[in-house]
């Protein structure tokens, strides 16, 4: 089943509950849903590229979840972003889903201060920002299909990926438990999709064995940030996460630019330890990434995550005039759809269920 489709089932199958309208909507078209999924590649790869017009059911929006429930802040470096506490989070997706919102992506972002430790203690607190959010939007909004990033870096006194040796450099055995129990917390929770963005080797293979030992791997969507590449344009993202590292770089464990082959190895890595979904981090500058990806993963939905720096930089082209805003931000997602993904994680996605519903 593509994503898409996913999304458009979970829509209309739980969308009845607790939505006075969901009779007369269930009855109503469904909504139209990209060729290019999975079943595409059954039929030829130049096919599924045949179409690249972009519908709500293939976009992820980002929310920062603060743990201070009044908290509505803008985040200066990613316009129109904010971080959000529980407490704005009702309000501030009620038009969205209105809209035609489908599916959003959680990242935590702990203010208070003594959250942060070195073992990320507080990244699966039940009282934490991302499992409290996750408890709420099934409540208020069981239309929508949530994703859960899960990482340390938001909650580690350092802002790395992991649990560190003395000696600064990164544990991969104790990081990957670290990071599967979080994984499993926000399964718990109800979430419908955890991804990983850690990039420690093994941890889907981890990950999807504590999700079977627990019972609930097959109601647990795994997107894997297979294929994310180390950079200069997550910026803004650490500015609205409070997730930039203490010290040192990323280097030692996101992929570099320029390795395309290490890209498509640890692809066939995530596959085969039991990755559903398979992402690409950034997008624009790695559209043969995606297109790698396509290929290696032909039953597989493509993700790609047009990260902060790409939305900044489109935001700053427009501003300056440029460009226009709409089109380079149409422009820019059909080049990520015409490489072979499926499924968009963008800012942009409030424009975009105007630009579409228009």
């Amino acid at each position: 089943m593509s994503f898409s489709s996913l999304v458009q089932d979970l829509s209309l199958r739980d969308g009845g509950n607790n939505n006075p309208n969901a009779a007369a909507a269930s009855r109503r078209p469904p909504p139209t849903v990209s060729s290019i999924d999975d079943r595409a590649s059954h039929i030829s790869r130049a096919r599924s590229y045949a179409s690249t017009a972009a519908t709500s059911s293939m976009l992820i929006y980002p929310l920062f979840i603060t743990d201070n429930d009044d908290d509505m802040n803008l985040v200066p470096s990613l316009p129109g972003q904010h971080q959000l506490g529980i407490g704005r989070l009702v309000s501030f997706l009620e038009p969205l889903v209105h809209k035609g919102l489908r599916s959003v992506i959680l990242f935590g972002v702990p203010m208070k201060p003594g959250t942060k430790d070195a073992l990320a203690s507080a990244a699966d607190d039940p009282e934490g920002p991302v499992i409290r959010a996750i408890r709420l939007i099934r409540r208020r909004f069981p239309q929508l299909y949530i994703c859960a990033d899960v990482c340390l870096c938001e909650y580690t006194s350092h802002g790395h990926c992991g649990i560190l040796r003395d000696d600064g450099s990164l544990n991969n055995e104790l990081s990957v438990d670290r990071i599967s129990d979080v994984a499993v917390a926000y399964a718990k929770a109800g979430v419908h999709c955890v991804a990983p963005s850690d990039m420690n080797d093994g941890r889907i293979r981890s990950i999807k064995l504590k999700l079977i030992e627990e019972g609930i791997a097959h109601k647990t969507t795994l997107m894997s940030y297979s294929a994310k590449f180390s950079g200069c344009l997550y910026g803004p993202f650490r500015d609205a996460a409070g997730s930039a590292p203490s010290f040192g770089d990323r280097k030692c464990y996101q992929l570099p630019p320029g390795g395309r082959g290490l890209a498509r190895r640890a692809i066939i890595r995530d596959m085969s330890e039991g990755a559903d979904i398979i992402m690409v981090k950034p997008a624009g500058q790695y559209l043969d990434i995606i297109s790698d990806a396509k290929d290696l993963g032909k039953d597989l939905p493509v993700a790609a995550y047009q990260v902060s720096g790409e939305y900044a930089m489109i935001h700053a082209g427009a501003k300056a005039g440029v460009f226009g805003l709409k089109e380079m931000a149409f422009e820019s997602a059909e080049a990520i759809l015409r490489a072979g993904a499926t499924i968009i994680v963008t800012y942009f996605t409030p424009e975009f269920l105007d630009w579409l519903d228009n």
